[in-house]
């Protein structure tokens, strides 16, 4: 029983374990496919900012509009290319100053300092932020201000202080947020990962997950929030599927200022998918060199070598083996060519031996025992020729009883005509010359030879090929009639008379007219038009 336990629970360890890669390799793919369309969203950001700018061009623009559509710039450059959301910015602080606008102004700077961390610009952001009142911010600031704070000692790992103005900061921030509110949620859950307790931020996060929109950046927050509680517990699986939820994000609205891409890129490397790691790790320095975000770029500069170097050394093992293969390849073609050429040399000495016996079969009776089986063959072979030979037989003498009919008929007319001519009577041999009522009966008479022995050789004609035309458009024969002309002339194109000249003179008539039957048969056709023709020579089989 306890085996049977055991064999029950590894099953359906396997069957998840089996479920959860399936996940991870279709979210890998759609990251893949995401990161070849990532021109396109940044074309879609591109064209969005084209817009605003725009707006800024109107005449008599009031400064409070200004200040929204920079505001509007800011939001749309910050994670793109910061050094362009600095400008936007610095130009609401000299707004802001003019119209006297206090919130406005130190709005402004807090989103400033953020971008300054970001930037490096450390020193530049503390100042910012000091010169800063706090007891005049309202508490949507007072948030602000906190979170911009708690940013700069997170991208300032280089301060030994770091660490520690992280933390006053971060709780700061939580005293001032309603308890209820996402923002409390992700930034406690953020604390919870910190202190160790992971499995009680992912469940804060992960229904916030599940109610997130795919398409949005609060998306990408959470699963790389996520992530991190996973990377604190070193479960990689989960770690690689929720940064690569975390980049699909990223990717779509173009955040170029991202910390996923490296997480995941580091995750795939613990997991020895060195090349997955080397390709992702090369786009997430991509993307910290394209916005100069110095942190983003350090922390890849510190991976960065280390996927190369394995990626590399990978890459080398492969050559060689490579190499190595390739010559073995040619060592065992030189082998294979020998082979070949004894084969060949002991098959000509063979053929050479066969010769010989065969012209000493007389004088070696004994191997009519080892022979019976090919006269076997040999008999039924002689069978199937003894069948075609008659059914030769037959069709060349039906051609014969033709001739000889015609002959004997030429005979019959040339001697009514010399009679006719003897007694001089050249009105009557002017009329019989003139007179197509013999040629016409000859000829409905050879058609209706031509339609019996055709029909003869492929019984099933009429029925195939009505089967290659549309249902309507089928042929019904009259009572008396074996071929119409239509069936006729396909008749002589199944036997292999393709050319519409020699129909025609077959038939007697035109070869304009032939092609015109042609055409508007195969305009009827069920099948493709340019095949139709092909499909009626492979029509029948000849009756025995």
């Amino acid at each position: 029983m306890k085996k049977g336990f055991l064999i029950i629970l590894l099953s359906l360890v396997s069957i998840f374990y089996s479920s959860a890669n399936n996940e991870l390799d279709s979210i890998l793919t759609i990251l893949d496919q995401t990161i070849q369309n990532k021109d396109l969203y940044i074309k879609q950001k591109e064209q969005r900012i084209v817009d605003l700018r725009q707006l800024l061009n109107i005449s008599k623009i009031t400064p409070e509009q200004q200040y929204d559509i920079n505001n509007k710039l800011y939001n749309e450059y910050k994670s793109f290319i910061p050094d362009s959301a600095i400008i936007y910015l610095q130009k609401n602080i000299r707004i802001a100053t003019q119209l006297n606008n206090t919130d406005w102004l130190n709005d402004s700077k807090i989103d400033l300092a953020l971008l300054y961390s970001i930037a490096g610009m450390f020193l530049d952001a503390d100042k910012l932020l000091t010169s800063i009142n706090t007891h005049d911010l309202p508490n949507w600031l007072l948030r602000k201000y906190f979170d911009s704070y708690k940013q700069l000692f997170y991208y300032y790992p280089a301060n030994p202080l770091s660490e520690k103005n992280y933390k006053i900061y971060r709780d700061s921030l939580l005293t001032h947020i309603e308890p209820e509110s996402n923002d409390y949620k992700i930034v406690y859950a953020e604390k919870l990962t910190h202190l160790g307790e992971c499995e009680q931020a992912r469940s804060i996060l992960l229904p916030m997950f599940r109610e997130a929109k795919d398409e949005n950046h609060w998306k990408a927050v959470l699963a790389f929030a996520i992530g991190e509680t996973y990377r604190i517990d070193s479960n990689y699986e989960m770690q690689k599927k929720y940064y690569a939820i975390s980049a699909i994000s990223d990717i779509k609205n173009v955040i170029k200022e991202n910390a996923s891409m490296r997480a995941l890129a580091m995750a795939l490397y613990k997991t020895n998918d060195v090349e997955r790691a080397y390709k992702y790790v090369q786009i997430s320095m991509e993307d910290a060199i394209f916005s100069n975000a110095r942190l983003r770029t350090m922390e890849v500069s510190q991976v960065f070598p280390i996927i190369d170097k394995v990626y590399q050394h990978k890459m080398e093992g492969q050559k060689n083996r490579l190499v190595f293969l390739v010559f073995c390849i040619g060592l065992l073609s030189v082998f294979l060519i020998i082979a070949v050429i004894y084969v060949y040399v002991q098959l000509r000495r063979l053929a050479k031996a066969r010769r010989s016996l065969s012209d000493a079969n007389k004088q070696l009776q004994e191997l009519n025992a080892d022979l019976q089986n090919s006269n076997l063959k040999m008999s039924e072979i002689n069978k199937e020729l003894s069948e075609a030979n008659l059914l030769k037989e037959t069709y060349i003498s039906q051609f014969l009883d033709i001739c000889s009919m015609y002959i004997n008929k030429l005979e019959k007319y040339q001697s009514s005509l010399n009679k006719k001519a003897m007694e001089r009577k050249l009105d009557d041999l002017y009329r019989m010359l003139r007179s197509k009522d013999m040629i016409e009966a000859e000829l409905k008479e050879l058609y209706e030879m031509f339609d019996n022995i055709f029909l003869h050789l492929y019984p099933t004609f009429v029925e195939d090929f009505n089967d290659l035309l549309l249902q309507k458009e089928r042929f019904e024969l009259k009572s008396n009639e074996l071929l119409n002309p239509e069936l006729r002339i396909f008749a002589l194109i199944r036997l292999g008379i393709s050319d519409s000249s020699k129909i025609a003179d077959f038939l007697h008539y035109s070869a304009t007219t032939i092609y015109n039957y042609r055409t508007r048969v195969r305009n009827k056709a069920a099948v493709p038009r340019a095949d139709f023709e092909k499909l009626v020579m492979k029509i029948g089989v000849i009756s025995r």
